[in-house]
């Protein structure tokens, strides 16, 4: 019998339909978005889901862990499916599970956990970030200063091979580690280059894009400020074609910024991120950071000194944050799900289109969590 779904509003990724009906497959995919409900089958199997908003799977670039666990020295195969898991549960269908800084041999054995995910089809992994070590160590934030360094030729040939055997590679480097030469290889080998942590001008910023950088990790955070005779990689993010992950908490960006990088970028050119931690999907208020202590206060992560941790919010939680704002709720869907599944190219995710998968994200009219799809079932229901 062919399950049908009927929601208030279906958003498709980039638009939303009013009273719209998603019919699934046998195999966990879309067969189609109507409007009309005399194009039903007549076997199906309709399930009203009533006043939501139904929204593809959420897609998350920049997740650090979950489930009580950080991606690091403990990373397996196992553990990335737990964090999958847990984001799946938040919202997040599809997660690039995200290593900071760590040691060489911490680095392969993470590649090698995701290249095992690849392999076994580990549900939510849509392959991996990894957010140094060839960072600025003047701009760390919560990176540890003694493991950051300047790409070495070994580094890139790893970079390069891991490219070939995962769905996404997403590395996050500051143009001050790394040669222009060393950006072409990676853009040319696929890999996603994402500029941050960073001192960086805004010219070099621009050599950098030309070079093959694409996007600016966590815009705001981590980087020089904007100023008139010194814009840095602020003013490159909104003035070139580079595109802009931001985190949308309300405690890493403040509104006025936020709303001046929406304004700048083209509609496609800011997208969110968790940035999440160890604690997304549980109740813990403390967890180790590479044996630094992380506290968890009113929405905040951050070391005993003060220094913002990453953070401590969810996609829906961000979507519902800007609509707050007063960004258009298709624009703040599309950051959600369309425009990051584009990013890492995996054109199944992120809408709702023939063939794309059966992955939603259902909303209630205050935009909290009504209920989590994944394959055509129900994964999670408040």
């Amino acid at each position: 019998m062919t399950l049908v779904l009927k929601a208030a509003q279906v958003f498709d990724g980039t638009q939303m339909h009013a009273h719209a009906h998603v019919v699934l497959d046998s195999r966990g995919r879309v067969a189609a978005l109507l409007s009309d409900a005399a194009d039903i089958p007549d076997d199906a199997d309709v399930q009203d889901l009533g006043n939501v908003v139904l929204a593809p799977g959420m897609v998350d670039v920049q997740v650090n862990g979950g489930a009580g666990e950080m991606v690091g020295a403990l990373t397996d195969v196992a553990q990335l499916g737990r964090i999958c898991a847990a984001h799946t549960a938040l919202g997040a269908s599809a997660i690039l599970p995200t290593l900071i800084t760590n040691t060489p041999e911490v680095t392969r054995q993470v590649i090698d956990a995701g290249r095992a995910a690849a392999r076994e089809g580990v549900k939510g992994f849509a392959g991996l970030h990894l957010e140094g070590p060839h960072l600025d160590p003047a701009r760390k934030g919560a990176h540890d200063a003694q493991l950051i360094r300047p790409m070495q030729d070994r580094d890139l040939s790893e970079l390069l091979s891991a490219a070939q055997d995962l769905p996404a590679l997403m590395v996050t480097l500051a143009p001050e580690a790394v040669t222009l030469d060393q950006i072409s290889q990676l853009a040319r080998a696929g890999v996603i280059v994402s500029l941050g942590h960073t001192g960086c001008s805004a010219s070099d910023a621009q050599r950098a894009y030309d070079a093959g950088a694409r996007c600016v990790t966590h815009l705001y955070n981590a980087m020089s400020g904007m100023q008139a005779r010194a814009p840095g990689l602020i003013g490159a993010a909104l003035t070139t074609g580079l595109q802009a992950g931001i985190i949308g908490d309300g405690v890493h960006v403040a509104a006025e910024p936020l709303l001046v990088a929406l304004a700048m970028k083209t509609p496609d050119g800011v997208f969110l991120v968790s940035d999440a931690m160890a604690v997304a999907g549980t109740d813990l208020q403390a967890f180790n950071l590479d044996g630094r202590r992380v506290i968890r206060t009113n929405g905040r992560l951050t070391l005993e000194d003060g220094t913002l941790a990453g953070a401590d919010v969810s996609l829906p939680q961000s979507v519902a944050h800007l609509v707050g704002l007063g960004v258009a709720i298709e624009r703040a869907f599309a950051m959600a799900t369309r425009i990051p599944a584009d990013i890492i190219n995996a054109s199944d995710r992120g809408r709702i289109s023939v063939g794309a998968r059966a992955d939603f994200t259902v909303l209630k009219p205050d935009l909290s969590v009504h209920s989590i799809w994944q394959g055509g079932e129900v994964f999670w229901r408040h």
